[in-house]
């Protein structure tokens, strides 16, 4: 955006090139150094989970050969930089793919979550009415179910049918068994998880849109006879970006939670396949002997966690439209 400026000695016109809400909302992020080394942390985890783990695992590290002989290992041995587990498996590689897996499951159910809560709040808040307070009803009655409740439902729901696709993609199309079995396992999970996230993102979208549903800019669209969809998908939600990008920021750690917690109990991953959360429920068996197998993976679980709260907080302060332009 261009503004024009009076000068004041010679009386000519000269024009300043203005600043973009994303460009002044960047230079109020970078301003905040918490939220910059949260940015930072984040950006550190992913590389490590998700390129070099499996530059480490091409280079033929495991994180599933196990070395009875060698169980327990101190970190910073030869043995490993973070030393070896109770059956004598790569710590280091455990961990990153544990990351992986809870990473992948977090991120997955994420964007489900937005997707269906802006598309579902979205229409919500532009209908209004009694309609729209009957899918806020909905809403309203499935978030008083108990979390654990909604899991089960859905993993027993999806869980068949991932079966059966799993076995069609390795019987009929050839795929990697142990490919196919990795990431099947996360399916159910992932859905359970934004089965129940989504509920509240569709709440959020409800309001922005109720409330933008009112501006002049929409009345004047519709006036100019544009349908419904054109209006809700290119005038109301593109201008709900911001809370969307800071509540899906600070839905990631709150889904890696889920997933730790899930996986603690028994409802979570499923093993060949292992995460943070069930690599610190088996960590906790040795919390008075062997307490590196629990604090290393408690560690970065918890350093993730802060790393994206941070960034959230940070992006939630500079995408706020009421801060002052420095």
């Amino acid at each position: 955006m261009n503004t024009s400026v009076q000068s004041p000695q010679n009386g000519v016109k000269v024009i300043e090139k203005g600043t973009s809400l994303w460009a002044d909302a960047f230079v109020r992020l970078k301003k905040n150094r918490l939220s910059m080394l949260g940015g930072i942390i984040v950006i550190t985890i992913l590389f490590s989970c998700f390129i070099l783990g499996p530059v480490l695992g091409w280079l033929g590290f495991s994180a599933t050969e196990q070395d009875l002989t060698n169980r327990f290992a101190n970190p910073l041995s030869d043995n490993g930089l973070f030393g070896t587990d109770q059956l004598g498996r790569d710590l280091l590689m455990r961990v990153l793919e544990g990351g992986q897996i809870s990473l992948l499951v977090a991120i997955m159910a994420t964007v489900m979550t937005v997707t269906i809560g802006i598309i579902y709040g979205g229409i919500a808040g532009y209908i209004g009415g009694r309609l729209g307070n009957v899918m806020m009803r909905i809403v309203d009655g499935l978030l008083a179910m108990p979390f654990l409740i909604i899991v089960i439902l859905f993993r027993e729901l999806i869980s068949g049918h991932v079966d059966e696709m799993a076995r069609f993609l390795i019987d009929s199309w050839g795929w990697s068994t142990d490919l196919v079995l990795r990431y099947s396992n996360l399916v159910p999970l992932t859905f359970a998880i934004a089965g129940f996230g989504w509920l509240t993102m569709g709440r959020i979208v409800r309001t922005s849109a109720a409330s933008l549903t009112k501006q002049e800019f929409v009345e004047a669209a519709r006036s100019l006879g544009l349908s419904h969809a054109r209006i809700l998908f290119r005038h109301i939600l593109p201008n709900m970006l911001g809370p969307v990008i800071i509540y899906a920021t600070l839905t990631i750690p709150s889904f890696i939670l889920y997933e730790a917690t899930l996986s603690f109990i028994g409802l979570g991953i499923e093993p060949p396949n292992s995460s943070w959360g069930t690599l610190i429920k088996e960590g906790a068996n040795y919390l008075e002997t062997e307490t590196t197998v629990l604090l290393i993976p408690a560690v970065l679980f918890s350093l993730t966690l802060f790393a994206f709260n941070f960034l959230g907080d940070g992006l939630r302060d500079a995408l706020d439209p009421k801060a002052s332009k420095d």
